[in-house]
């Protein structure tokens, strides 16, 4: 093994590091926001099952290996380059706080890499169009709808019950939501990275074309993205859990089943969703479903374009980062510092206005003085 494709690996394994982190608000933002439970026990928690999750099932990885771009025609250079698009663009979503997706930020860089280094023919668009795109629009709608429903029924039968105690209730069921939306997450983006690099070790002749991940790249990716979960997205956990719609028990509760459920569908049938765009569609959904107007659309609009941009972005990053990279070792190497120099940035900048476990649920000012809405109860 050689030391590029070391390096791609390592690389590999610092984006599936941002994805964690990045994507913890995924599973906890909503039993956060509810205080269901405590911000660091509840990443440690997602921590520990986003591992477990990524042993549950390879469809994906297989996926992401075998089917988005021709292994016949990539090396690890252009690889490297398409995750420094990746992981550039979670940096920038996560500092900006907004949820945007992971999955998606990695396959617009692979497939920019791979475009301007191997031709529009090395990318298998059918496969983009029927594993990545559509599910991309169908999965947050699905989700948004699960949850809306859920969340209404939920209302409607406790309507008359006591509130005090619907609300506890729903907090304790929020602890198994939550704990299912984590291992989901480890099932579905786990595998992303194992299928990377599952990918390189074939364009470096270390694995059969069409083989799936050994072992050790299952139990690698596990804890990579455990580790970064550990760490806490918590910027982004504020946006999920406050910034979209003001979120009781049993929205989180009919969020998150909704979104553990489609996920783990997702994850046996080797689509590779976006589990940004399912929870994200999801609090949305639960906030219709109590009531339309808590819904801060202004916000999910952000979060839209984010979503629209991502894929285009991280191809853009990915192009330009995968042709220094397959011009020799100088442009590894001059794509590798920036990077290092860029995350570093990206880093001092998010400390100016930290958001860590201790603020997390602080309430944000509002962005105008005019009169606040109430909230029924």
């Amino acid at each position: 093994m050689d030391t590029l494709v070391i390096v791609v690996i390592i690389t590999a394994l610092a984006f599936d590091f941002t994805n964690g982190f990045h994507d913890t608000a995924n599973a906890m933002a909503t039993s956060i926001a509810t205080k269901a439970l405590p911000p660091r026990v509840a990443v440690g928690i997602s921590a520990v099952l986003n591992l477990v999750g990524a042993f549950l099932s390879v469809e994906v990885a297989k996926t992401i290996s075998n089917g988005l771009v021709d292994d016949s025609k990539v090396t690890p250079a252009v690889i490297f380059g398409g995750l420094v698009g990746a992981i550039l663009w979670n940096l920038v979503t996560w500092l900006l706080g907004l949820p945007s997706s992971s999955s998606h930020a990695l396959f617009g860089g692979l497939i920019g890499a791979t475009w301007i280094a191997a031709g529009g023919d090395a990318v298998h668009f059918a496969t983009v169009l029927t594993k990545v795109i559509i599910p991309a629009l169908a999965s947050p709608l699905i989700a948004g709808l699960v949850a809306a429903t859920g969340t209404f029924l939920v209302y409607l039968i406790t309507r008359r019950a006591a509130q005090r105690n619907v609300r506890s209730g729903f907090r304790h069921g929020q602890v198994i939501s939550a704990s299912l939306v984590s291992l989901a997450h480890g099932s579905n983006d786990a595998q992303k990275t194992m299928g990377v690099i599952t990918l390189v070790l074939i364009t470096a002749g270390s694995l059969d074309s069409g083989s799936g991940p050994p072992l050790w790249v299952i139990f690698s990716s596990g804890l990579a993205i455990a580790l970064g979960t550990y760490l806490g997205g918590w910027r982004i956990i504020r946006t999920v859990g406050h910034k979209l719609t003001r979120i009781e028990p049993q929205q989180g509760f009919a969020a998150e089943t909704s979104s553990a459920t489609v996920i783990l569908a997702s994850s046996h049938l080797g689509y590779p969703l976006s589990t940004t765009q399912v929870t994200s569609g999801a609090v949305i959904g639960s906030g219709i479903g109590k009531r339309l107007s808590e819904v801060k659309w202004g916000i999910a609009g952000r979060i839209a374009i984010a979503w629209l941009l991502t894929l285009p972005a991280a191809a853009v990053v990915g192009a330009l980062a995968g042709r220094l990279a397959i011009s020799g070792t100088a442009g590894v190497l001059i794509v590798a510092v920036a990077l290092v120099g860029l995350s570093a940035l990206f880093y001092v900048l998010s400390r100016r206005d930290k958001v860590d476990r201790h603020n997390v649920n602080d309430e944000t000012p509002a962005p105008t003085t005019a009169p606040q809405p109430t909230f029924a109860n």
